[in-house]
């Protein structure tokens, strides 16, 4: 094929591709002044966040009692700087073509990055009950610092606690991002919406998928391959499904949940109640009951 062959085709394909109709939905165009979202700030973020959570084990190793103020004191700064440039960002992201780069919209991104940092301190609360939570529960673990260290499942709980106070906030985009990134890193998926109380623990983790209207008492523990999901998607008048109903199971307190099974639609798991493994469950299971697969029949026995 000669030259001038080569040259057309690539200037059909730049023809084609630059086409209103090719990218409708797939594009985003920038306004002048308007910031963008980083998933290399972003990471950043989460890395400082861990390392003021998790002091000693993320972040400068160095760190003693004596220098630990000055250590988070300095990570706080560079913490507050990013994550004001980030909520920015998400919120000028969302107003499509309309410039909203102001001092308005500034003073509420510098508002919700100051909640987020007074947050931390109960994050970290709630965090250290998901780490005793994944000590208790594993006899393969040794110590505390083994759980923070070696275990995906308090990356993503971490990941998925920053990015829920952000959601609360009323921060588009920057929390779904945050929890992808734990889902690339660990294999597992928690969107930002669920609500999931303390000592929640996921022994293993890969596989597990936490919808968005999900409720998860405390004292929940979960296994690999679970997914807590939605049965169906109603839809409206233009056949689009409806956002942001209540679609996804509530597990109540003390409740455990074995590999792979799958929970899907609005029901109720209740408390203290035990999912078997690898069964599929879209009704309610009464509190204290235990739901598994016999051996014999291959069918469901609730009890």
């Amino acid at each position: 094929m000669s030259p001038l062959n080569y040259s057309h085709m690539l200037t059909q394909a730049i023809d084609e591709l630059s086409d209103s109709s090719s990218y409708k939905g797939l594009f985003h165009q920038h306004t002048d002044g308007n910031p963008l979202p980083s998933s290399q700030a972003l990471q950043e973020i989460v890395e400082l966040s861990r390392a003021i959570l998790f002091p000693g084990f993320y972040g400068n190793s160095t760190v003693n009692r004596h220098t630990v103020t000055y250590h988070i004191g300095v990570n706080v700064e560079r913490l507050y700087e990013l994550l004001v440039e980030q909520v920015l960002a998400g919120l000028c992201f969302t107003d499509g073509e309309n410039c909203c780069y102001s001092q308005h919209q500034r003073d509420e991104a510098c508002g919700i990055a100051t909640q987020f940092i007074s947050a931390l301190p109960e994050l970290r609360r709630t965090l250290s009950t998901d780490v005793e939570a994944a000590y208790n529960g594993d006899p393969a673990a040794h110590s505390y610092g083994e759980v923070i260290f070696c275990y995906p499942s308090i990356r993503a709980i971490c990941n998925y606690r920053l990015a829920h106070q952000l959601h609360l906030s009323g921060v588009p985009l920057i929390p779904r991002i945050i929890t992808e990134m734990a889902h690339s890193e660990t294999g597992i998926d928690i969107h930002p919406g669920a609500v999931i109380g303390s000592h929640f623990a996921i022994d293993h983790g890969t596989g597990v998928v936490i919808g968005e209207t999900c409720i998860i008492g405390n004292n929940v523990k979960i296994y690999q391959g679970v997914t807590l999901g939605a049965k169906n998607f109603p839809l409206d008048e233009e056949g689009k499904p409806i956002k942001g109903i209540p679609r996804h199971p509530i597990l109540e307190d003390d409740v455990i949940v074995y590999s792979n099974a799958t929970i899907l639609g609005r029901i109720t798991i209740g408390k203290g109640a035990t999912v078997g493994g690898n069964i599929w469950v879209t009704n309610d299971v009464p509190p204290g009951g235990r739901i598994v697969q016999t051996r014999a029949k291959n069918n469901l026995v609730v009890t």
